[in-house]
């Protein structure tokens, strides 16, 4: 796949009252730049698997960086973990089982939480040093999370994690992970690894993945997911959300053999929602659901699906 997203350029620039924040530039596509402004770096260093730096920013409070690459902010990181999560859990009738592949920064895991049918959920992760930084330094990661009962922590490979699970082990698979094609993903986002993903779920069965830019002149990576996906599963849905932290709208893909987001209507949506008790969304509802799968024109033709 290759990595979608250069590596970011750092700039002193100074602000209209003459002070010197620094700033870290990032190019999002030919041409174009995405900025964010920090005051501080609270964190920046290397674990075994990566470079981790967490810095309090201007616009989006405290943030997380791995390798350069933007990953969670305090101040919208609810856009885009509850888009991740809550598609597929209020689509399933009864998510009891779930696996989450990455998701160090807790809130894919905060968020399938808050699913009361939920009997255990197995989250992998493979730098155990970042879940540390993370729990400590951002707010939206509080330990409590990992501590939960109905959670076990695994620190490895979700990759070899998942290969090993029996099949028909979970109701819905989430995919927490790094960008389409960088090293420690690459091979979390194949057709051979999607296929096998499958089987491990059981029937009804939902697996979702955080999958890339839809930026106009950025979007060969999510294609690239989605063809690996439909050798793997009947359904697939790409589905979008604005995160402002990432400069773009974010892509995600819904596959499934037996379940469709697209059949769900925004009023069913908000029943389950309720029937469940899950109050306190700041993004996600049924009139949010229909929105995230009505795509642009010009992603639907390049999906085939215009």
């Amino acid at each position: 796949m290759g990595d979608t997203r250069p590596t970011p350029i750092e700039q002193a620039v100074p602000d209209r009252a003459g002070r010197s924040l620094r700033w870290r530039r990032f190019p999002v596509g030919p041409g174009q730049r995405a900025a964010w402004a920090y005051t501080e770096v609270v964190v920046s260093r290397r674990t075994r698997f990566q470079r981790v730096e967490i810095l309090d920013t201007v616009a989006f409070g405290r943030a997380l960086f791995l390798d350069g690459l933007p990953q969670s902010a305090e101040a919208d990181e609810f856009i885009y973990h509850e888009a991740l999560v809550h598609p597929a859990m209020v689509c399933h009738p009864r998510p009891r089982a779930v696996f989450i592949g990455g998701g160090a920064d807790g809130g894919a895991l905060r968020e399938v939480l808050r699913h009361p049918e939920l009997e255990r959920v197995w989250l992998v992760d493979i730098d155990a040093e970042l879940a540390g930084l993370c729990q400590q330094y951002l707010p939206y990661a509080p330990p409590a999370l990992f501590t939960d009962p109905r959670v076990t922590v695994t620190f490895g490979d979700a990759y070899e994690a998942l290969m090993g699970a029996g099949a028909g082990t979970f109701d819905v698979i989430i995919l927490d992970l790094t960008d389409p094609g960088t090293p420690l993903s690459r091979r979390l986002y194949t057709p051979e690894f999607f296929r096998a993903a499958g089987t491990r779920l059981r029937s009804p069965g939902v697996l979702v993945v955080q999958a890339g830019s839809l930026r106009l002149t950025n979007l060969d990576a999510h294609l690239e997911v989605v063809r690996a996906l439909r050798g793997a599963f009947r359904t697939v849905r790409s589905y979008s959300a604005d995160v402002p932290f990432f400069g773009e709208v974010w892509g995600f893909a819904f596959a499934s053999d037996d379940l469709d987001p697209a059949s769900v209507s925004p009023e069913e949506v908000d029943r389950r929602l309720s029937a469940r008790g899950i109050r306190g969304l700041r993004f996600y509802d049924g009139q949010t659901h229909t929105q995230l799968f009505a795509l642009p024109r010009y992603v639907r033709t390049a999906l085939g699906e215009a």
